[in-house]
């Protein structure tokens, strides 16, 4: 008797509270939805074509000049920005030279600029003040010439040597003169152009130096010439690398191609700007959207397909691209001519599952707060615009939930109806996203 009241009492507290009891339908508490119609279009047929996922741009960088590595600043997997550092080589003694032509060409520089202002008054005063006592020499040296003339000729008691003298002296006044006057003239007009144009094309030389040395030093500094990932380091510190020798291989992966495969009975089907699905098994992922690229003209002989390149904006988690170069991928494209499809607004679709899932809104169950929302399994065709093609279980006209869809459960339960969307309205709401990028 003890017993049975014992495992009596055990089952009415697992009853009570156990979190896997299954709740009355009026219990369930209904989550906010948005939703919208299913509709009836017309799109064209499609098929998965297998394809490869390659970075946007791929560069083997090399060093631009002979030189030992000092530093390495990027390793594989890391992100570099478009001029960032990836190495730096030793640039110790051309710094060096550097610093030698900057003095060199700072001091013709001022050379030239002395010239170009030309004298300074200072100068001309002084030129003008030589120039005044070279005058006041001379008339001495002439007056005194005369005297000695006029006593030879009178008197006769001066001596040759004393007159010979005077002369000599009055002539050397007369040329220090004349040298004092064409400077003077000279500081007043300033350097010559010829000068100046020499001077300047000192300084143009020496600039040209400079620039030579800091251009070396620049080649010395390894960057990468667009944004992305390190994917191999070629060199390492310490190391010694010539000109033209690799130093870290860098790859494009903001955004990628999905490199397809396309046989020639389905190409002419293929459009420039065509919107194509994206499945990468490896991320269990069906949803990925992209965009038609390029279609190159060339057939590979031996298979006869055309490569297709597929535009596809990566995302990032932490840094890290989820789509990674070599990646498989499968490609829905366009194949065929038009039919009609069931389509659902491309936010309708919840990935996650063991198949992708859209959530049908019926009619409200007894008891319940409101109409229910049960999970439908179904196969993705061809994308358009906003819309997604669909298979399954799913009828024109049915609702679907668009928004709030990632809060419910994986089963039939009561949801709000917050707002309803027309297919026009979609239809609108995709038209301006579109005009705004």
């Amino acid at each position: 008797m003890n017993n049975a009241h014992y495992v009596f009492g055990l089952l009415v507290a697992i009853s009570l509270y156990s979190p896997l009891r299954a709740q009355p339908p009026g219990e369930r508490p209904s989550a906010l939805v948005v939703t919208a119609p299913v509709v009836e279009r017309s799109v064209t047929e499609g098929q998965f074509f297998v394809g490869t996922i390659e970075p946007l741009q791929h560069a083997i960088i090399g060093s631009a000049v002979d030189g030992r590595v000092i530093e390495f600043y990027k390793r594989e997997g890391e992100r570099v920005e478009k001029g960032e550092a990836l190495a730096q080589l030793l640039t110790e003694t051309i710094e060096q030279d550097l610093a030698a032509a900057q003095a060199e060409l700072d001091f013709r520089k001022s050379q030239l600029l002395e010239l170009e202002n030309g004298s300074r008054p200072e100068e001309i005063e002084q030129a003008r003040a030589r120039m005044a006592a070279a005058e006041a020499n001379t008339k001495y040296t002439a007056s005194r010439r005369r005297r000695n003339e006029s006593v030879m000729k009178v008197t006769g008691t001066l001596s040759e040597d004393e007159y010979e003298q005077s002369v000599a002296d009055d002539l050397s006044a007369q040329e220090m003169l004349a040298e004092a006057r064409a400077a003077y003239d000279l500081m007043r007009a300033g350097p010559r152009q010829e000068r100046i144009a020499q001077a300047a094309a000192t300084v143009v030389q020496q600039e040209a130096l400079v620039k030579k040395l800091a251009d070396q030093i620049k080649k010395h500094t390894v960057i990468a010439r667009f944004s992305g990932s390190v994917v191999t380091e070629h060199t390492e510190v310490g190391a010694w690398v010539k000109q033209g020798d690799p130093v870290a291989e860098v790859v494009a992966i903001d955004q990628v191609d999905i490199v397809a495969q396309v046989n020639e009975q389905a190409i002419p089907f293929v459009r420039l700007g065509d919107e194509v699905r994206i499945e990468v098994p490896a991320l269990n992922r069906s949803d990925i959207p992209g965009k038609v690229a390029f279609i190159v003209p060339q057939a590979d002989l031996r298979s006869r397909t055309f490569p297709v390149k597929i535009r596809v904006e990566n995302q990032f988690v932490d840094e890290v691209p989820i789509l990674k170069a070599g990646m498989y991928a499968r490609a829905m494209l366009s194949t065929g001519a038009e039919t009609t499809g069931l389509m659902v607004p491309k936010d309708a679709v919840v990935f996650g599952g063991s198949s992708p899932t859209i959530y049908v809104v019926g009619e409200a169950a007894p008891g319940s707060e409101g109409p229910m929302a049960a999970p439908v399994a179904v196969q993705l065709g061809v994308m358009s615009g906003p819309w997604i093609q669909v298979s399954g279980k799913v009828a024109k006209g049915q609702s679907v939930v668009i928004r709030g869809n990632e809060r419910l459960q994986p089963r039939p339960q009561p949801v709000r109806i917050d707002s309803n969307r027309t297919a026009e309205q979609i239809d609108e709401a995709y038209a301006k996203s579109k005009e705004r990028t």
